[in-house]
């Protein structure tokens, strides 16, 4: 028989009300168990839980379009493991991640555990911290149905664009391809920046600097500016060389000094894209691996001292909101370790151009105090590096402007006018904690005055050639991607890493070039598909999206809007577009295993050649397709290979012997200007021009003279 006590404390035991919370990976739940006590039982979905059917589309097209969801295979014993916590709990908690797709992972949850007639509740929280996860509880609420809509338009939209057009590309090009509203238009601006690189024509400018010396004989570098009409452009040798001779003459007299101070102002915190950017651009990282760590950072890490806690902020955001509390702490650590001068006087409120997700706040560390040194044994080399940016961003942005003393002097000779101008740092401030800035400090320029003649040393002309726009870099393409609307904090990463995996892009260095088969599909899609591929058309579609979220749309409106003109553009292409035969090309190389004629086949890599005779003789090697010219250097052919990576490149059949390598195809015509070999530039509009660029010149293709 139970002692009179211990029948008391199993009446208070049964009491006890017990709590469920449901959060999507055991990282996060590890981090959340030490902040909640005995009566919450945390368990992890493992991410979603339903979704579309693979087999199919998924969306039963005769009632409105109502989607069909079935469980992920796998899940089915998670899930009866998750039903049974839920039936013997007085409450669930669902505390999926603070977007939309978190809240549609929740919404899958309540569906697929059968919670309708359960107390279930919602929790979010920035991030995970013991007062974030407390003050979530108390501050519980319903599932947003405008935020699981928005979730839903935007995974119907990107099922019905991929299946559809997926599926007619592997018809008409091969098996493995795929398309994506995003993904599409991403594509797009890279083959459209090669094309333009391409078509790039350099045109000829020249500068002048005149080395001088003060009184003191110390040197002084001055820019040609122009006239006292204003500003003079030299785009030839011919001007260039009426100023020197003037000049070469003249004496050089100081016209003006001024005198200065401007201010740098410290930078924003991070949101997801600004945070990939920077990390591509100081750390080397990858999106896709930029985004892993961070997550890692969010749910938790297991610190010495101190157990599992979360490091920082939710990672998935476009604002640049900071918490009054965030804030304050900010302050008071800027002031305790800095001092109050680096303190800025006023808060600085980050304002974003477009719309933002303004329940989020930016990236930041979750403690001001937990600084990167102080943690770092606790972390890997990575999380370390990413942690490190994060914070010191996070601080600078709070600190005071750095301050410069400027000095500009203009100076004449003859009728021309010279500029020279420097800036010294006179105050550090955010730039104490941060300070990757692009701009450097210029050199100090001696004090000069008014009147004050300058003694000349040597004027230099140099001839220089304008350059074509920089190749995309993974940090670009996100920073432009959000400039024109496109995407959102949550697709940058993945449709960055689906265009290098379907192999229509591929990375050298940190420059993104387009393969031969990702301009192919790129046509097709600008030719079938022009809506899909069209900036404005997906930028409009987001906003659209982001109406829904605010409750100010209706989400099966935008399907019903979008899929009846798609399915006529996809069933117009099938009808239209002839099939992109990749058949075996019979060759004149003989196979040197077993004689037979070897023929073309096309790879991942594109093209190369195979014994017809697999698998009995498995022999394979590089093909490389004649570019039908003779090579300028020596006379043998010219052949189109690849770089490693996969770029197209006219190269010597004599290679190594012969070095010759062109990134544009030779004409066989010689430069009559200059006698360089002269090639071809740009795909829409072809132009033959002198490879020798300081040349520079240039002739229509013969066929448009033609016409």
């Amino acid at each position: 028989m139970p002692t009179e006590k211990e029948t008391k404390k199993q009446k208070r035991t049964k009491n006890i009300k017990k709590h469920l919370v449901i959060v999507e990976s055991p990282a996060k739940a590890k981090t959340i168990k030490k902040f909640l006590g005995n009566t919450y039982k945390i368990e992890a979905s493992m991410g979603h839980v339903r979704d579309f059917p693979k087999s199919q589309l998924g969306i039963d097209m005769e009632h409105d379009y109502e989607p069909k969801y079935i469980t992920i295979r796998g899940k089915g014993e998670l899930l009866s493991k998750l039903r049974k916590e839920a039936k013997s709990a007085d409450k669930v908690y669902l505390a999926t991640d603070p977007d939309r797709e978190g809240e549609a992972i929740s919404w899958h949850l309540m569906h697929a555990l059968k919670l309708e007639d359960k107390p279930v509740s919602r929790i979010t929280f920035n991030e995970i911290t013991k007062n974030a996860v407390k003050k979530s509880i108390s501050g519980a609420r319903d599932i947003d149905m405008d935020l699981v809509n928005a979730q839903q338009a935007r995974r119907m939209l990107d099922r019905m664009i991929g299946y559809g057009i997926s599926d007619l590309l592997w018809q008409k090009v091969k098996r493995g391809l795929s398309a994506g509203r995003v993904q599409s238009v991403a594509l797009r601006m890279i083959c459209d920046r090669e094309e333009e690189i391409n078509s790039f024509i350099p045109q000829e400018y020249w500068s002048i600097t005149a080395h001088l010396l003060d009184e003191q004989k110390k040197p002084i570098e001055a820019k040609f500016y122009g006239t006292e009409k204003g500003k003079l452009e030299l785009l030839n040798k011919e001007q260039t060389d009426v100023v020197l001779k003037a000049v070469k003459k003249a004496d050089f007299l100081v016209t003006e000094v001024k005198q200065g101070s401007r201010i740098k102002k410290p930078v924003a915190p991070f949101t997801t894209s600004t945070l990939q950017q920077e990390a591509s651009k100081y750390l080397n990282m990858a999106t896709q691996k930029t985004m892993m760590i961070a997550q890692q950072l969010y749910e938790g890490v297991d610190v010495k001292g101190e157990g599992t806690v979360g490091l920082v902020s939710y990672i998935r955001t476009d604002s640049f909101r900071i918490s009054d509390e965030a804030y304050e702490q900010a302050v008071g650590f800027i002031n305790e370790i800095y001092g109050k001068e680096y303190v800025n006087p006023e808060r600085v409120i980050y304002k974003s151009k477009g719309k933002t997700q303004d329940a989020h706040e930016a990236i930041r560390p979750t403690s001001a105090y937990r600084t990167p040194d102080s943690i770092k044994d606790s972390l890997s080399k990575d999380q370390y590096k990413l942690y490190k940016l994060i914070w010191e961003r996070f601080i600078a942005s709070q600190m005071s402007p750095a301050v410069y003393d400027t000095l500009s002097v203009k100076i004449k000779s003859d009728q021309y006018y010279f500029r020279t101008s420097g800036s010294v740092l006179k105050f550090d401030g955010f730039l104490k904690v941060y300070n990757k800035t692009e701009e450097e400090e210029t050199a100090k320029i001696p004090k000069l005055e008014q009147g004050q003649m300058l003694e000349k040393q040597n004027i230099e002309a140099i001839q220089h050639f304008t350059q074509p726009p920089p190749r995309f870099t993974d940090a670009s393409l996100i920073k432009t991607l959000e400039e024109i609307g496109v995407g959102r904090p949550s697709t940058y990463a993945p449709t960055l890493t689906t265009i290098q995996a379907r192999n229509y892009v591929t990375k050298e260095g940190k420059n993104l070039f387009p393969t031969e088969l990702g301009e192919t599909v790129n046509d097709i899609m600008k030719g079938y598909f022009a809506d899909i591929v069209d900036i404005g058309f997906t930028a409009n579609m987001e906003d659209k999206l982001d109406e829904v979220e605010e409750g100010r749309g209706e989400w099966k409106q935008i399907i019903r809007e979008f899929y009846p003109p798609f399915h006529k553009e996809v069933l117009d292409a099938e009808e239209k577009l002839k099939k992109i035969d990749i058949k075996d090309e019979v060759t004149d190389i003989i196979c040197e295993k077993c004689g037979r004629n070897m023929v073309v086949k096309y790879g991942r890599y594109g093209k190369f050649l195979a014994c017809p005779g697999f698998p009995e003789c498995q022999n394979a090697k590089p093909f490389y397709e004649d570019a039908g010219v003779a090579c300028p250097e020596c006379g043998g052919k010219v052949l189109i290979k690849k770089t490693k990576k996969g770029r197209k490149y006219f190269g010597c059949e004599n290679n190594p012997e012969c070095g010759f390598m062109s990134w544009n195809k030779p004409t066989g015509e010689k430069c009559p200007r200059c006698g360089s070999y002269m090639e071809e530039k740009g795909r829409k509009n072809p132009k033959i021009v002198c490879s020798n660029v300081q040349c520079g010149y240039i002739e229509e293709k013969k066929e448009e003279k033609e016409e």
